[in-house]
């Protein structure tokens, strides 16, 4: 596998060089500037991975890949958050803010490998199955049946402004602000729900895609999403789910 880091700072450099070759990877390039960069990727193999900081010294990194055309994955690595949607549409693995934490970083390499093992392509008969099913003949849930004291009340999908679970009850939130508890799991739901219109954020919140007002960037390469009315807590998408919930949203 090849490494290489791009950081204008070579005493930051160097230290993550470190850092990654502790994880058993191997860095077989250091490289300090734009233009320098440029004149690599020219001459050079491409490679399966880039730490790339943003800010350098002859300009911002950005201006590599509007010169070459990059295949590599990439791990940014700056002190700085604000560039952090224009670097999500490129190729990138996740964003890492300065100081460099360990363990952040470790996850990050785990999500490269990840995305680069090869697919188990041994599948039991059920997968067979529901892989072969046309999904626009599957009939998602459309509306869901609430108790409220001895009554029963029907919540169209459309009224549904997220599904969230708390102290171990899973609850329909509303776009007028109502809460209902529901019966079964957020798993559960996961099956019923069109994926089209619904994504699993974070262990506790599923949301529609019509109820997402805003996506702000958040701790630890994380998105926080603000929704219409629910403001009991706030809705994050997993470090882990944002690069399917990037393509989720296209």
């Amino acid at each position: 596998m090849n490494i290489i880091i791009i950081e204008d700072e070579k005493p930051a450099a160097r230290l993550l060089q470190r850092k990654v070759e502790k994880l058993g990877m191997n860095v077989s390039t250091m490289l300090h500037s734009v233009e320098e960069s440029v004149n690599w990727f020219q001459n050079n193999v491409h490679p399966d991975l880039i730490f790339l900081d943003i800010q350098l010294s002859d300009g911002l990194s950005f201006e590599i890949f509007e010169t070459i055309d990059i295949k590599s994955a990439v791990i940014f690595t700056t002190a700085y958050d604000e560039y952090a949607l224009r670097a999500f549409k490129l190729n990138s693995i996740d964003y890492l803010l300065k100081p460099i934490d360990e363990d952040d970083l470790e996850t990050a390499i785990n999500k490269f490998k990840q995305r680069n093992q090869p697919q188990n392509l041994s599948l039991d008969f059920e997968m067979i199955k529901r892989m072969l099913v046309n999904p626009a003949e599957k009939e998602y849930k459309k509306r869901f049946t609430v108790k409220i004291g001895q009554q029963l009340k029907l919540i169209d999908i459309q009224e549904v402004e997220c599904f969230y679970s708390q102290d171990k009850g899973t609850y329909l939130h509303t776009l007028d602000n109502r809460d209902y508890l529901l019966d079964g799991t957020l798993e559960q739901l996961e099956t019923e729900l069109n994926p089209e219109d619904f994504y699993r954020v974070s262990r506790k919140f599923i949301v529609p895609m019509k109820a997402i007002k805003e996506i702000q960037m958040y701790s630890n390469s994380r998105l926080k999403l603000i929704l219409p009315t629910y403001k009991d807590d706030e809705v994050i998408v997993a470090r882990e789910r944002v690069s399917d919930f990037k393509e989720w949203i296209g």
